[in-house]
């Protein structure tokens, strides 16, 4: 341990991130304090999310520091321990950077792992990990999804709207995804096992609510809305009466300085519908509830995890600005090191 690579933020970006927001930089490995342990990063995850970490705004969160490295869900090997909870060699997954090495404490997101017990240690940033848990504990939870139902899901061939298609159909519920391209819509439908896929592509809002009114002439039940703007309006004049619309994310606003916002919440009143936004830190008591569950479908062949994986710390970048393309297919993950 002599250096250590880190992809640093040197600049707020303005709408969509440029290369000239950040830094691949060198520095100095750290050490462990008293109680602390280093994580050598093997994997990191690369998450919609992130982009509201990099503004200097009020969030679930508070903004990455400028010139520091960009906080990420990290999958990685304890290098340096002063935590005999955490010895040396021993695997972890939990909120750390994409960076080669970083100092942890337990508590929060950290915890040890076993690389043995699922095809390879990148499935606890995937299907294992947080955006397994998002999709669990949404539709289980914050959807209380039923046989019968009838689900819609935007974003729903991304990391999160995948499984919770396949979530919704292990449960019994009738599912709706909404993609954004023809290759898209396909995997929705041939490898998520969706009911019905809709590009919304090329379309208005209007020509949307007629094709989820086509799909879901009584309405939906249930939504889990990832996306926002004209895809969320569309949904929201098609509700069923009660429903439940679960807000995980609106990724088609996190680059835009201007904030659309939502113009049908009146239908909430319409249909005496519920909306809830959540986090997946609000279930982390239940975490390992979670894992379970999922582990033992993904055992049972129930549910398809895809990953795309790019490899080398030197290609952070390309791979952190690919995320905010649309062109992702699966699960994005940064191998940063070796096992």
């Amino acid at each position: 341990m002599t250096v250590n690579r880190r992809f640093l933020l040197t600049r707020r970006p303005h709408g969509v991130p440029v290369p000239d927001d950040f830094q691949l930089a060198e520095e100095a490995v750290p050490q462990p304090g008293e109680g602390e342990f280093v994580v050598r990063t093997i994997y990191a995850s690369l998450d919609p999310a992130m982009r509201g970490w990099l503004d200097d705004v009020p969030s679930y969160m508070p903004p990455i520091p400028l010139g520091d490295a960009v906080r990420a869900s990290v999958v990685g090997r304890v290098a340096a321990s002063r935590d005999p909870a955490f010895p040396e060699g021993a695997w972890v997954s939990g909120l750390g950077a994409i960076e080669e090495y970083s100092v942890a404490r337990s508590g929060g997101f950290m915890r040890r792992i076993d690389p043995d017990a699922v095809p390879s240690p990148s499935n606890y940033l995937s299907v294992l990990g947080a955006v397994g848990m998002t999709a669990y504990f949404g539709v289980t939870d914050v959807l209380a999804a039923k046989p019968g139902q009838t689900l819609l899901v935007s974003g729903a061939a991304g990391a999160v709207g995948s499984l919770v298609g396949q979530i919704g159909k292990i449960i019994g519920c009738r599912t709706i995804g909404i993609a954004g391209s023809p290759e898209k819509v396909r995997r929705l439908t041939q490898d998520y096992g969706y009911d019905v896929a809709i590009d919304y592509r090329g379309k208005d809002r209007a020509a949307l609510e007629a094709e989820i009114h086509a799909a879901a002439p009584n309405g939906v039940d249930l939504v889990f809305e990832n996306v926002g703007g004209d895809i969320l309006d569309a949904a929201l004049t098609n509700l069923a009466d009660h429903a439940t619309v679960a807000l995980c994310g609106m990724i088609s606003e996190y680059n835009s300085p201007e904030k659309i916002g939502a113009r049908n919440v009146w239908q909430l009143i319409v249909h005496r519908a519920t909306i809830r936004g959540f986090l997946v830190s609000d279930y982390l008591p239940r975490f390992e509830e979670g894992i379970g569950t999922m582990a033992g479908w993904l055992g049972e062949g129930r549910l398809r995890v895809d990953e795309h994986i790019d490899r080398g710390i030197e290609n952070a970048l390309p791979a952190f600005l690919r995320l905010f393309e649309g062109t992702n297919e699966g699960k994005m993950i940064l191998q940063v090191g070796e096992a």
